[in-house]
């Protein structure tokens, strides 16, 4: 199933107080970008963020895992499903996806 343009919409909405996150459609998904970086992925109305070293262990603290895509489920390690908990809270759902942006930022020095 591709992502909902309403599910899209209050991904947009939660993220709308900071200022220059964009979306660019990809592989039946919505990368979500930052400075041209993707720090998010949003697939089958699920959202999901990059992880690394420095905060998987939160992700899964609070029950997350990787992300499936496509039609064989396959897992994308590097993505993790964001907490419902944070999701529906705009300023842990920001403070979650800058965290993502910064791996971004450190990878592509």
């Amino acid at each position: 199933m591709p992502v909902s343009n309403d599910f899209l919409e209050y991904v947009l909405d939660q993220l709308s107080n900071w200022n220059g996150v964009y979306t660019k459609k990809m592989f039946g998904g919505v990368g979500l970008y930052f400075e041209g970086l993707m720090f998010g992925l949003v697939y089958n109305d699920i959202v999901a963020f990059k992880i690394d070293e420095t905060n998987k262990e939160k992700y899964i603290k609070a029950g997350s895992d990787s992300i499936k895509i496509f039609k064989n489920k396959t897992p994308l390690p590097s993505f993790y499903i964001v907490p419902i908990t944070v999701f529906e809270n705009a300023n842990d759902f920001i403070f979650w996806a800058r965290e993502s942006y910064d791996i971004q930022v450190s990878k592509n020095k």
